[in-house]
Formats: C-alpha cells, sequence, structure tokens
C-alpha cells in the first residue's frame, strides 16, 4: 500500500449524492470515474491534450482497481496520480484515492494509456509536451 507521499500531483474530487450505492457507500464503477477525471485534467491542464481535435489521443489498453476501504458521500476525496513507466507510446499511472488528509488510500489503481493516431488507430509517440508533463509526476529512483 502507497502513502500520499509518494504521490506527485493531487486533484480534489466530491463525492455526490449519486456516487453511493444502496449499501451506503461510493459503488466501485465511481472510483474509475473519478481517476479519468483526475487523469484527463492533468493531460489536458499540463500536457496540452487536446481531447476535441488533437490528432494524437490515449486509449485506456489497462487498468486495475484494489479497493482497501469504503468511502461515501459527502466525503471529500483526493487522488493521488504518480507515473510508474514511461516509454515511447505508453504510460502507466498509479493513482490512490484518499478521504482529504488521510494517509491511507480508499483505493489504489493503475492505467495504461496507449497513445494512438486519432484517425488510424495506431501507436504514436507521446507528444512532447504531454512527455514534459508525465516526467514532472514520475518519482525519482
Amino acid at each position: 500500500m502507497s502513502i500520499r507521499a509518494t504521490y506527485r500531483h493531487f486533484q480534489t474530487v466530491p463525492t455526490r449524492w449519486k456516487d453511493n450505492d444502496r449499501y451506503g457507500h461510493v459503488n466501485n464503477v465511481e472510483y474509475y470515474s473519478y481517476f479519468d477525471t483526475v487523469l484527463n485534467c492533468y493531460l489536458i491542464d499540463e500536457g496540452g491534450l487536446d481531447i476535441h481535435g488533437g490528432q494524437v489521443i490515449g486509449y485506456i489498453a489497462e487498468s486495475n482497481c484494489k479497493f482497501l476501504r469504503s468511502a461515501a458521500y459527502p466525503d471529500i476525496l483526493e487522488v493521488g496520480l504518480r507515473v510508474g513507466k514511461l516509454g515511447n507510446s505508453s504510460v502507466r499511472y498509479e493513482l490512490g484515492l484518499f478521504k482529504k488528509g488521510e494517509d491511507a488510500p480508499c483505493a489504489e489503481a493503475w492505467i495504461v494509456h496507449v497513445f494512438v493516431d486519432r484517425s488510424t488507430n495506431r501507436p504514436q509517440a507521446i507528444p512532447d509536451g504531454i512527455r514534459a508533463a508525465l516526467t514532472r509526476i514520475q518519482p525519482t529512483p
């Protein structure tokens, strides 16, 4: 289990009333939505990803989530993001979902993006701006 200090970027995500399921906690599918939102916000804001007109876009090739503790509305959550492995056309992100101010995560996930040409769906080198942004959140060895 990773602790908060091992992540390089954080974004706050408020839970919503609809996120809770019948059992009174955030449904597992919502965790993926939080991760996807934080990941794409980072790529857009820090890396210059153009989701509407850019020639190179990222597709999720793999994902995994380990659920460790429950969260529930009205918790305020903080998603930590770092790069686990940076390749030529792909990147493995590592994410942690924390209740605001807590060190132990509620969930840990990894997501692999493959960057592709929008029109051909063939792998492409990660664009320079995105690569620079990803390098900034890569832990030092």
